[in-house]
């Protein structure tokens, strides 16, 4: 599972692109951490990215 629960950050898809220009697909996954929050004042297990963490949209217990 590779998608935020907060913002909606999921797997994005393209080509990797070699020398000779013979292009294969990949995808970038974003940054998830598994996360103990307070979500409307019960504590809730969330799969969270990265960018959230740091710009403080949840609220970590312990």
């Amino acid at each position: 599972m590779a998608k935020c629960d907060i913002c909606g950050k999921g797997v994005t898809f393209g080509l990797n692109d070699s020398h000779s220009h013979h292009k294969t697909n990949r995808a970038w996954k974003p940054n998830i951490r598994k996360v103990k929050a307070v979500v409307n004042g019960t504590h809730t297990t969330l799969h969270v990215c990265s960018r959230c963490l740091r710009s403080n949209k949840v609220t970590r217990v312990g």
